[in-house]
């Protein structure tokens, strides 16, 4: 079992930046990828970033390339998703993620966090 707790989120105005951390506790988080998705009402819940279980590649959907980062600190098994440039349509509740599988998306998914929202006004 692995327990992901986010937070960072909060209320920025466009142009202006955030850091969302993740604190990971349980099994091995090396073992893991590990992944931030945002989700807004009524629509699906997408990857925004992906990080490899040893922090080697990285992924980015194309709306946030150039603006966000993520991160992973292994000894103190967090990841990080720097939010900079923030637009109004990157509010969302952002969730952290776990998976083992090489194939990241919402289905694949082993451990979610609890989600922590982010709103930009503009």
């Amino acid at each position: 079992q692995v327990q992901l707790e986010e937070s960072g989120g909060g209320l920025m105005q466009a142009g202006g930046s955030l850091r969302l951390s993740c604190a990971a506790s349980g099994r091995t988080f090396s073992n893991y990828h590990m992944a931030w998705f945002r989700q807004t009402p009524g629509k699906e819940r997408n990857v925004v970033a992906i990080i490899s279980s040893t922090g080697g590649s990285t992924y980015y959907t194309e709306s946030v390339k150039g603006r966000f980062t993520i991160s992973r600190d292994a000894a103190k098994n967090t990841v990080y998703l720097q939010m900079n440039s923030l637009k109004p349509e990157d509010t969302a509740v952002y969730y952290c993620a776990a998976t083992t599988s090489g194939e990241v998306k919402a289905d694949s998914i082993d451990y979610w966090g609890k989600g922590t929202l982010v709103t930009v006004s503009s």
